[in-house]
């Protein structure tokens, strides 16, 4: 049997592709852990609030960029002002040379919640417009993006992509290593 660390091992990379390594820091400069603050916006004007959690790694030989996102973060405790909203999913996102655009696959296990979209920068923004499990079209954007921070939105279309509708708001600030190294050394000692 092939242990989880040798799953980790094959899958984990150090750093991106050397021979593409330009293109990947597109979303190379995400890779890191970071915290963001939650606004969901439904249909009917509720606003749910809550703090996640998101990490970025580089995978698959460093071509590619995976991400884990989780709300509300695993030190948060009980959150009711997020009500039922809560995720726990992965991206997985790779550059593609031929198109110079990237192939995003969103997975949210526990709620069913699948997209596929295709990324590209437009400006200073990251734009990734394509369509989730129900048959909408979605567009999810990185703005304002800085060394430690950005804003991460995501649209839905019900017209082909005519008007957008905001649904959700999250606004990311890296962690501090220190913070992160502190963490990490809990769980170890925790688990052992």
């Amino acid at each position: 049997m092939i242990g989880t660390s040798s799953f980790a091992e094959a899958l984990h990379s150090d750093g991106p592709n050397p021979g593409l390594a330009e293109k990947l820091d597109l979303y190379g400069r995400f890779v890191g852990a970071w915290t963001f603050d939650a606004t969901r916006h439904l249909e009917d004007g509720t606003v749910l609030t809550g703090r996640g959690e998101v990490h970025f790694g580089w995978v698959l030989e460093g071509r590619a960029i995976q991400d884990v996102w989780i709300l509300p973060a695993r030190d948060a405790g009980p959150s009711p002002s997020l009500g039922k909203w809560t995720f726990y999913g992965t991206t997985l996102r790779a550059y593609d040379p031929g198109s110079d655009a990237w192939h995003i696959f969103w997975s949210d296990p526990r709620n069913q919640y699948y997209s596929r979209q295709l990324g590209r920068a437009e400006g200073d923004t990251i734009v990734q417009v394509g369509a989730d499990g129900t048959g909408s079209s979605v567009r999810w954007s990185f703005s304002r993006i800085t060394k430690d921070s950005f804003r991460w939105l995501g649209e839905r279309s019900h017209d082909d992509g005519k008007t957008w509708r905001l649904e959700v708001e999250f606004l990311a600030r890296r962690v501090a290593q220190e913070l992160m190294t502190q963490h990490i050394a809990k769980k170890v000692k925790k688990h052992a």
